[in-house]
């Protein structure tokens, strides 16, 4: 009989990659296999939730995963003892449950760990620190899974009957789809209110001045109309300026804090023109490790689901070390920066940040893909800034009286010192006030000083409609309206933008008509689960299901008795409705039916409207602008299998040129190539296509926006 002991012990990810990882810091006494994320869940035929027998779920193996499972099982009999690491959130603990479970673990037993990072120090470190598998984060996971299952398997069939197949609700879908409708009626509503400034350039004290005109009589200044506007400017023309008062005073400006999921994707948007999706994809990388030339597999990044602005006493003590080092002892507070988070957060996890301060994004550029390297190096840079000393600024604020009582207001600002602005500034979606003063050059003047008016402008200006949401700004008023979890934020998106009810266009998010129709009929007849306080108060449930306040049960029960009488309502008062399709200008070119608008995974496109019996489709054709720089033809702007808009000749395949920069009318001065389009923070540039010219020159301020 064969007594050897079992020479393994059997720990269980979720993903390859971070299997990867974690085996070459366990060494060979450890075996790591990859769950592949969730290996059962609720069956898609049925809706798997029994609501006459408290709500219990019937899972099933996930199709797919019972080679993984068979494999897992099988490493499971022959290893010492069986370790569940799965991510630390709702999720992860939910999959480790369904783990124990199908391998006849006790969930009571030390058998759960969790790596808020990959480095061999944590992995080592967490371990030796089993716990007992969470069912307070399992409940709190079950219940929101059920709840998405209810809602979605209830009423998608009814918008398949009602409206057309394919079409789905969801309890965060459907309010993010609501919020980027209402944006766009508020926009069509949206009546614009004219207002007008007058302001003025002086000469004081040697240096010139801008000013605003602030008051007459002393009465605060506020020109609605032309008329108004002249007479103002009339009045300051009058002249007779003296300098009334001179206020210097100090500003300071504090850093952003360490990186939430919310808004690293908000961010990563601004910055670096990434979708939700994209920026978790890449992230999720960085997490479970990226092959380091000369140093292994590491994980490069904390845990990336999380709304915690926390950070670990050891994560900051590095962080102020490496300041000093770098930059120098006063650019390191006194004391730690500190981050209060939202009220609602759930702070189980830190802000996202670098595993190790050491790795700089430079360093290891090589080593990573240009996404990678970016999404690194704007975490690494943020967590670098958030513990850095405040920017300081000197204030200047000139009063400036004319004798005709006209007073006028001159501000400007100048950096005293850097601060944390010498490494990260976090950008904004916001535009710049419009009835901000604009700012003068600090000025040596003193209160009593003659002034001279130069000249002066009266300018109309109106008031502008709220901004359409961009993916980002969608993003940060989820979080603010405390709908859906970092987790979330990403697939809603997509989801919302895969079932045609939003469309994205130069990164602005339109309604389109099936959205607003849905959105609706939604309001109409399921007003609850487009409420936008309803749903926030369910994430308040599902949190409380988490710390234990709450049964999951309990919260299923009170939400699906007035779900079903509403959902019986519906059924019997939705009429039918019948969505024609955009008829478009182009013929279809094998039968001749005037083509029609269709939306598809990668876009809109056009399809001949006799299908089945004519299944001819085609791509919408943009015309640029531009000759083709190859045979003299039209250029069109198309789209790839991937989304990615590139330039192409409509003489294809007879031409071949094709460009993913947008070609422009105007040749290179320099070698007479032509130029393409670029666009930076910096402006617009025409760039040489030569590559062995690039030469570039500012593009006209007229140049619209892709």
């Amino acid at each position: 009989m064969n007594s050897r002991k079992p020479a393994y012990k059997l720990v269980i990810v979720e993903s390859p990659a971070k299997a990867r990882t974690i085996s070459k810091f366990l060494g060979r006494s450890y075996k790591v296999e990859a769950s592949q994320g969730h290996v059962r869940d609720l069956p898609k035929s049925q809706l798997g939730v029994d609501v006459e027998h408290n709500f219990e779920p019937k899972y099933i193996t996930i199709r797919g995963r019972g080679e993984v499972l068979e494999r897992i099982r099988k490493e499971a009999k022959g290893a010492k003892s069986v370790i569940l690491a799965t991510d630390p959130d709702r999720e992860g603990e939910a999959i480790s449950w369904h783990l124990a479970t199908i391998l006849g673990i006790d969930p009571e037993s030390a058998c759960r760990v969790e790596f808020n990072e990959i480095t061999e120090k944590t992995v080592k470190s967490a371990i030796k620190q089993p716990r007992a598998v969470n069912m307070q984060l399992v409940n709190a996971q079950q219940a929101r899974r059920m709840l998405d299952r209810l809602v979605g398997y209830k009423i998608s069939p009814l918008l398949w009957v009602k409206i057309k197949k394919g079409l789905s609700a969801g309890r965060v879908q459907s309010v993010a789809t609501r919020m980027v409708v209402d944006r766009e009626q508020e926009i069509e509503q949206f009546e614009p209110e004219e207002y007008w400034y007058v302001d003025a350039n002086l000469r004081a004290g040697g240096k010139q001045l801008h000013a605003r005109l602030l008051s007459l009589d002393g009465q605060r200044v506020s020109l609605s109309d032309a008329e108004q506007a002249a007479a103002a400017k009339a009045r300051v023309e009058q002249g007779g300026f003296v300098i009334r008062s001179v206020k210097r005073g100090e500003k300071r400006k504090h850093p952003a804090p360490p990186f939430t999921t919310s808004n690293l994707q908000q961010e990563a948007s601004r910055k670096l023109g990434f979708t939700t999706a994209k920026t978790m994809q890449i992230a999720q990388q960085l997490y479970e490790g990226v092959d380091i030339e000369g140093r292994g597999t590491l994980g490069l990044i904390s845990y990336i689901r999380t709304d915690s602005v926390r950070l670990s006493d050891e994560a900051v003590a590095a962080a102020r070390e490496a300041i000093e080092a770098r930059y120098g002892a006063e650019y390191v507070p006194e004391k730690p920066n500190v981050y209060k988070g939202r009220q609602s957060a759930q702070d189980a996890h830190e802000a996202i940040r670098p595993a190790n301060i050491d790795l700089r994004p430079e360093e290891i550029k090589v080593s990573l893909t240009r996404d990678q390297f970016n999404l690194y190096k704007l975490v690494y840079l943020r967590f670098v800034a958030c513990q850095m000393a405040d920017a300081v600024y000197e204030t200047q604020q000139i009063e400036i009286a004319s004798e005709s009582g006209a007073v006028l207001r001159s501000s400007a600002e100048r950096l005293k010192f850097a601060g944390f602005t010498a490494v990260y500034e976090e950008s904004t979606d916001d535009a710049p006030a419009q009835d901000e003063e604009q700012s003068s050059l600090m000025a040596d003047v003193n209160e009593g000083d003659k002034a001279e008016l130069l000249d002066d402008e009266a300018t109309q200006h109106f008031t502008q409609a709220p901004p359409r949401y961009t993916e980002a700004s969608l993003v940060r008023a989820l979080e603010e309206k405390g709908i859906g979890r970092p987790s979330t934020y990403a697939p809603t998106i997509s989801t919302i933008l895969a079932r045609g009810y939003v469309m994205r266009e130069k990164k602005q998010l339109f309604p389109t008509e099936l959205g607003i129709m849905i959105t609706n009929m939604m309001e109409e007849y399921f007003a609850d689960i487009v409420d936008i306080a309803f749903t926030a108060g369910m994430e308040e449930q599902l949190d409380e299901v988490e710390e234990g306040k709450l049964d999951w049960h309990k919260v299923l029960s009170d939400f699906y008795g007035p779900f079903e009488k509403t959902l019986e309502n519906a059924e019997s008062k939705i009429e039918k409705v019948e969505i024609k399709d955009e008829v478009s200008d182009v013929p279809c070119d094998k039968c001749g039916a005037m083509m029609v608008y269709k939306l598809g995974r990668y876009g809109r496109f056009l399809a001949c409207p006799n299908f089945p019996e004519c299944r001819n489709t085609k791509a919408i054709q943009i015309e640029i602008d531009a000759p083709c720089p190859k045979c003299g033809g039209k250029l069109l702007q198309k789209t790839s299998r991937k989304g990615r808009k590139f330039y192409g000749c409509e003489r294809y395949p007879e031409c071949d040129f094709v460009s993913w920069e947008m070609p422009v009318k105007e040749k290179c001065p320099k070698c007479g190539s032509y130029m393409t389009l670029s666009r930076t923070k910096k402006g617009d540039f025409y760039v040489c296509a030569n590559e062995t010219c690039r030469e570039r020159i500012p593009a006209p301020q007229s140049e619209e926006n892709e």
